[in-house]
Parts: C-alpha cells; structure tokens; sequence
C-alpha cells in the first residue's frame, strides 16, 4: 500500500494482488480506536479519501489494505502513516516571480466559498502597473542597471480553484506603481469579486479617482479597489481619505481594511492620522491628537464609491493608534475598531474611558452600528484585566452576524492556560499574550471568555491574529513566537530544545 497527497486528499494506490475480486481500505484514526472500513469495497488499485484539514490526530493516524476475494482476505498489507503528507494535502503556494524579501504572504484573504484566495506580496519590486502586467519589471537581478524597478512597490497574486486544482488568476499592482509603498493588504468579498488592497502611497489626493500622481504626502496611503468579470479583474477605484496627509510617518490610511460580504461597504484604518476630533464625522482638519488614528467608512452604489462616515474614538488621545485593527460584520452595519496605544485603566464594556492615568498602552475596542446611513458608537471595550502595554485590540475578528468579537492582546502577562484561568497573575513578563471573546445579546455586549494558549510561555505573542468562522463558534488563534519543535497537529507543544526552535509560531484552534 502506498500514499500520496493531493489537495485535501489522500491517494492511495497497490499493486493488484494475484486472484483478488476487490480489495478493502482499514484506517486507525487515533492509533488506539482500532481499524475500520473506510467505504465500500473497491475493484480498482487506487482510490482517495478526502480529509478533514481541521483534524487532531494525525500524528497517529494509519491505514492498512485486504486483498480479498469469495474465499476471504488476505492479511493485512504494510502499514502506512499520514502525517508527513499533511501540510501538502493543505496545499502549497509561491507567486509566479518568486524573488528575495518579496514577502509573499504577509496578509491573505479568502472568499466566503473558499475557491478564492488573494495573497499580498508587499515588497515585491516590480514598476509595472494595473492587472497582469510584465512581472519581471524588474527584479533583483536586473541585466540592466537602467530597465525600470521600483523597490517595495508590492503587489498581490489572486489564486482560484476548480475542483481540487489551484491555479493563479491574476498578478495586480497599483495603477500608480512607485517604490516604497507596500502595496499589498487585502481583502476579500464573500464571492471573491471584489478586492480592496491598501498601499503605503504618497498622493495629496483626496476623496475617490484623485490626482494619484501627485506624490507630496509621503506616506499618506490609498486602497485600490479591484473588482472581477468572469475571470478578469480591472480597478473600480482609487480610493483616498477625506483628509489626507502626508510627512513622517503620514497617516497610514490603507494599514487596515475590511469589506462587507457583498464588498458593498469598504471600512479603512489610518492608524497615524493627527485629528483631535471624537465620534462621528467630526472636525477633521484638526491636526493636534498625533497619531490618535481614524477609519473611514466608504459605500458603492452600482459601480461608483463614496465617503460614509469618518469614525474617532470617544476618547480620542495621542498616540493612541486607533484605526490599527478592524472588523466589519458581513452586512457591513458592526465595526470593530482596534486601539492599541489607549490608555484607560478602565476594564470590561463602558468603563470611565478618561481615567488614562496608569495603564500606557493598555489598549481599547470600540463597536460602532450603522443605522441607515448613521454611524454610532454602540460600546467602549476593554479586557477585564486591562494592564500596561497589553496591546488589547492589535487583533480582531467578528461573526457574521457581529454578535461575537474576538480581541487579542500580545503583551498580557498572565500565566494562565486554557479558558477563563487566573487572570490576575502576571507572573510572565514580556508578551505571553491573550485573546478575549465578547458577545452581544441585543445592544449589549459582555466578556464571554477568556483565552490563553495551553502551553502559555513568555513572548509567545498568542493572540497577535485572531479569526472567527461565519457562525462565531470556532476561533483560530495565532502565537508567531511559540518555539515548540512540534510538526503537524496535535503535537507535544511542550518540547523545547533551548534556542533551536525559537519562534517557530503555532496556532491554535478553539
């Protein structure tokens, strides 16, 4: 019996067994369950077996194969094992110009069915500009000092797939392609028709379709706005702040994005803009809360985008980067709003949001709802065990609904494990890191648990991305820094060597 790996499958194939009328497949899912038939009998040498991706017990996981005809069986074939086939029956993905500090991969969206996947590459070097351009424009090793390239320009890949096949639809850049801007945060609508992708850009303009070739705002940022026709992709819009601003380091506008699922609604986070203004469409041109940060809601009526609503915090405060994390729920009517740098001692749903005496950095989420066109804030967020330089809200994720919110929090301290531990311990300097799950029950919103890795460890960062499936109960939660050596799933998380598997990161899923 041999095993091969295909996409979310295993493949198996044998050589046909001398006087043999049908054969039949034995897993062992544990390694302790015992074996049972996996479907039918089969009359042919091959067959494959589709996979649960989510499952815990691969590293146990073996098949066995009966040769058999009217007499009986044979005894069992060799033994075969699963787990080092698991992370190709996942799949794989590089871009299709692969080059050096590329950074393919440092954000990705997936649509609501799961057959499209947009992937940034934000340091990706190439001039060229709009859908599918000349990709080799230039690279690292240019056999031409004077051939165009423009550094860190980024651009995105957008990968579909027909039945168990993945193959890549487009390669897109910026219609105004120039080094350094980063092109390459993503999303996604529900379908996969529509792309919003932010960009580090330096154009004055403001509103939508400015003057994109005016770079004298350095850093201000813009979202390009791609939309799909069958299999071709072209840009819808140009999107930039109401408010732009540029300098050192700009306004960030495009660091953070979200889409609703009919991509009908567009929230962006500029986590560096100055205005001093709270709530609602306030005075923006008020330059004097540095780096307090906003989001800027945005709506598409037919093919054309407009302004909505320019969002601030209620306690708006420099440095207090809100804007850096959000979340839209698929109608588009909850925002989520992180607000890492804030500094409230406050703890739990609409505590005093002005007693910013003692926590530097705490951290703060604010959920805003969507009336019609009106925006309001629904509900001032904070751990319950709000602590100094937490981070709270450097991550989050809503359902579908916005009924459940998840907020991470890398720099929380506590020694805990599992769910709802002691919170009040911390015993770990320095980044063992959590996340927070809050419900909403009408207008009101409560701390439903709270989360720790189950091999809880200082600068393990849990927490520093968080996601949500559609109905709010499955919460996948990512430690970048875990340094067990552990591979696949369900592995000893517990096995350290010292320094050689430093940062090696892990997941989590709850």
């Amino acid at each position: 019996l041999n095993i091969n790996f295909g996409l979310k499958q295993l493949l198996f194939d044998w050589s046909a067994s001398s006087g043999a009328t049908h054969y039949k497949l034995f897993e062992n899912p544990d390694g302790v369950s015992g074996y049972t038939q996996v479907g039918g009998d089969l009359t042919t040498t091959n067959t494959a077996l589709d996979i649960a991706v989510h499952r815990t017990n691969w590293a146990n996981a073996r098949y066995l194969l009966e040769a058999c005809n009217s007499a009986g069986c044979s005894a069992p074939s060799n033994l075969v094992f699963a787990l080092s086939g698991m992370l190709q029956t996942i799949g794989y993905f590089k871009a299709s110009n692969t080059e050096a500090s590329d950074e393919f991969g440092r954000s990705v969206a997936l649509s609501a069915d799961g057959n499209t996947l947009a992937v940034d590459a934000r340091d990706e070097d190439s001039a060229t500009t709009g859908i599918d351009g000349d990709q080799g424009n230039c690279q690292v090793n240019c056999p031409d000092p004077n051939f165009p390239r423009e550094f860190d320009s980024g651009a995105v890949y957008v990968f579909t797939r027909s039945g168990a096949t993945w193959s890549q639809q487009a390669y897109v850049k910026a219609s105004n392609t120039d080094a350094g801007d980063g092109f390459g945060s993503v999303a996604l609508s529900a379908d996969g028709n529509t792309l919003a992708v932010g960009a580090g850009e330096d154009s004055a303009a403001t509103g939508i379709d400015g003057d994109q070739t005016d770079n004298s705002a350095s850093n201000a940022g813009a979202v390009y706005v791609f939309t799909r026709s069958g299999a071709t992709w072209s840009q819808q819009a140009y999107v930039k702040a109401s408010n732009t601003e540029g300098g050192a380091p700009g306004d960030a506008f495009g660091g953070s994005l979200a889409l609703s699922a009919d991509g009908n609604t567009l929230a962006v986070g500029a986590r560096t803009e100055d205005s001093a203004a709270t709530g609602i469409n306030g005075d923006q041109a008020d330059n004097s809360a540095s780096f307090s940060g906003a989001v800027y809601v945005f709506t598409r009526s037919g093919t054309t985008w407009s302004q909505q609503a320019y969002v601030k915090a209620s306690n708006t405060e420099s440095s207090d980067l809100f804007g850096g994390s959000l979340a839209l729920s698929a109608d588009g009517n909850t925002l989520a709003v992180g607000a890492t740098g804030e500094d409230s001692a406050a703890s739990g749903i609409n505590g005093d949001q002005a007693n910013v005496s003692v926590n530097f950095n705490a951290g703060a989420v604010y959920v805003y709802t969507r009336s019609g066109t009106t925006w309001s804030q629904q509900a001032y967020v904070k751990a319950s065990n709000t602590g100094f330089q937490d981070g709270f809200g450097l991550s989050l994720a809503l359902s579908a609904d916005g009924n459940t919110l998840a907020v991470g929090a890398v720099g929380e301290e506590s020694s805990a494990t599992g769910i709802d531990g002691n919170q009040a311990d911390n015993s770990i300097s320095g980044g063992a890191g959590a996340v927070y799950v809050f419900t909403r029950a009408g207008s009101i919103w409560s701390q439903q648990a709270y989360v720790k890795a189950s091999n809880t460890e200082s600068n393990d960062l849990f927490g520093f991305r968080v996601a949500l499936d559609g109905n709010g109960n499955t919460l996948a939660v990512g430690a970048p820094l875990e340094d067990s050596l552990a591979t696949g799933i369900g592995g000893d998380q517990g096995n350290h060597l010292g320094f050689t598997f430093i940062d090696a990161g892990a997941v989590y899923l709850y």
